[in-house]
């Protein structure tokens, strides 16, 4: 009874703090610990501490990046391929937005590109939705599959907490085919989704109306016709090679500095410390060589949103850890024995987590830790690694919603029944496949 008491507590803390956004999810997260510790007399968890020095380091890196103007070249180039290929844009734009993610660890960069990829689909007389909606899903499944993400860095950490030690490669030879895979086959699925727009008796009528039409094919703003500066280009290149550097030393451990651990045998230092170092010392290279203020990188988006995850993660991780732990026996018992007969189930609990608490750094934070203590193999757990994206299943999530209101033609919208949303099948589709492929390379790579 105390047990289901508990768990009451901690799914209304993440129901009631998810209204709040990320930094709300985090202190109401407060509440629970209080109540767990001083009411039901729990002894307080330990908060993931190396895992969130290693995300502030990353996101601080992640912010010196896009204030130095590196993450506008990305841009850039990635506006001049959609353009160079519109006709395909409903297969590229999602790789585009996917790779996007990937290599800047954040789904934020796709608000620049929906304008972008709407302005391409609609010249094209391609509905909008068919890129735009898989698009908005691919952004955030790569979240998963980026070596600077908050997720990766979490699952590193916590695997190395339970002395797992996989390489940040082995990691990410798992879940970039697991997740890429799926964006693919949503793609491809959303091909020839919805009516064509000429057969679209809603958008037709809807642009019957000068002023309407004008406004559905008016212009939209590129990046193509502006000069960018020499130190824009710099601060990629210095972003990039500290990708390569963390890639390497994760991969060739021999390569890293050895002491002696507690019984005096010679081992490597741990790859959340070289991430961490890694990551400052990039973001002090851009700071000394690409002309930059560092108080500006306070106000830049992708800092800003890194630093409302630090703190959900934070919150969630140590309310989680707090219940969980004085459940432990009974979980390891019986949790443990499901998993291990369904390990799918997993799959269905990373994927309900991660739309309780809209985040898959918040989900990462709760589920990997609890799953990894009742025996779950590691393999399995990034088999189904792409099944941490599960918030697109209610359109509440700022990028979906964003994509609605980008595409101009009204294509990409909320059905009349809430789920019938333009993301709920690209979703499903890529989670779905992400799985089947995830499983697949984690029993190769790992």
């Amino acid at each position: 009874m105390e047990m289901l008491l508990g768990l009451v507590v901690l799914l209304a803390c993440l129901i009631f703090g998810v209204r709040h956004g990320g930094i709300g999810l985090a202190v109401i997260s407060g509440i629970g610990l209080i109540i767990f510790t001083f009411v039901f007399q729990y002894k307080p968890g330990t908060p993931p501490i190396d895992v969130m020095l290693t995300i502030l380091a990353v996101v601080t890196c992640a912010g010196f990046l896009q204030t130095s103007g590196g993450l506008t070249v990305m841009l850039k180039y990635a506006e001049k391929f959609l353009r160079s290929n519109p006709k395909q844009v409903t297969i590229f734009a999602p790789l585009t937005t996917w790779f996007l993610t990937v290599l800047c660890g954040t789904g934020h960069v796709v608000y620049t590109m929906f304008p972008i990829i709407y302005d391409i689909a609609i010249k094209q007389n391609i509905r909008p939705e068919r890129p735009m909606a898989v698009a908005s899903v691919a952004s955030q499944m790569a979240i998963c599959a980026s070596p600077v993400s908050v997720a990766v860095v979490s699952i590193v950490g916590f695997f190395a907490a339970h002395n797992f030690n996989y390489t940040v490669l082995q990691i990410l030879a798992v879940s970039i085919p697991a997740t890429g895979f799926g964006v693919l086959c949503g793609a491809l699925w959303s091909y020839r989704r919805g009516k064509e727009l000429a057969d679209d008796e809603r958008f037709q009528e809807f642009i019957k109306d000068p002023e309407n039409r004008n406004y559905v094919y008016g212009d939209t703003e590129s990046l193509l016709d502006k000069e960018l500066p020499a130190t824009y280009y710099r601060a990629m290149y210095i972003f990039f090679a500290g990708i390569i550097v963390i890639a390497c030393l994760g991969n060739f451990p021999d390569l890293l500095p050895h002491f002696p651990n507690a019984k005096g045998v010679m081992k490597p230092i741990s790859m959340t410390v070289v991430i961490q170092m890694v990551m400052l010392f990039v973001a002090a290279m851009i700071l000394l060589t690409c002309n930059i203020k560092a108080k500006d990188v306070g106000n830049s988006q992708v800092f800003r949103s890194g630093i409302v995850a630090l703190v959900s993660v934070y919150g969630v991780a140590w309310m989680a850890s707090t219940y969980f732990g004085a459940h432990m026996t009974f979980l390891k018992q019986s949790l443990g024995a499901a998993v291990t007969a369904y390990p799918w189930a997993y799959a269905i609990i990373a994927f309900l987590t991660s739309k309780l608490v809209n985040s898959q750094a918040a989900a990462i934070a709760i589920v990997v830790p609890l799953a990894l203590s009742v025996g779950m193999d590691p393999v399995m757990i990034m088999s189904f690694i792409s099944a941490c994206y599960g918030y697109f299943f209610l359109p509440t999530y700022p990028s979906d919603l964003a994509c609605i209101g980008f595409d101009r033609s009204g294509t990409t919208r909320i059905g009349k029944y809430i789920l019938n949303h333009s993301f709920m099948i690209p979703g499903l589709i890529g989670v779905a496949t992400g799985c089947c492929m995830g499983f697949v390379m984690a029993h190769i790579v790992m």
